[in-house]
């Protein structure tokens, strides 16, 4: 049984950083997609970041050149730094991933519990 657990949320002020990481543990075999998303009080959850299996990615307008999507395979793991912090950036983030997980190419997607991100002074 796979698992994502995200880290790494906090309070911080406007323009400070953050990194979020978001590790897998179980059987993994290959990586097809990671995604970041958030979600705010009162609004839908939406797409931060993501990154395909083969190392494309793609980021909400909002958050471009601020944010960073990266990840370390051999530690099963996407990791989302967060520059430039800005007050709308409050949400909870949650990591969502896909992965193969068995010799016969089953997959495996799901969600991770999400880690809160307060920007505030």
């Amino acid at each position: 049984q796979v698992q994502l657990v995200e880290s790494g949320g906090g309070l911080v002020q406007p323009g400070g950083s953050l990194r979020l990481s978001c590790a897998a543990s179980g059987t993994i075999f290959e990586h097809n997609y990671w995604g970041w998303f958030r979600q705010a009080p009162g609004k839908q959850r939406e797409l931060v970041a993501d990154l395909t299996g083969g190392g494309t990615t793609n980021y909400a307008d909002s958050v471009k050149g601020r944010f960073t999507i990266s990840r370390d395979n051999a530690k099963n793991t996407v990791y989302l730094q967060l520059n430039s912090l800005k007050p709308e950036d409050t949400a909870v983030y949650y990591c969502n991933a896909e992965f193969v997980i068995s010799e016969d190419r089953s997959t495996w997607w799901g969600w991770g519990q999400g880690t809160q991100v307060t920007v505030s002074s």
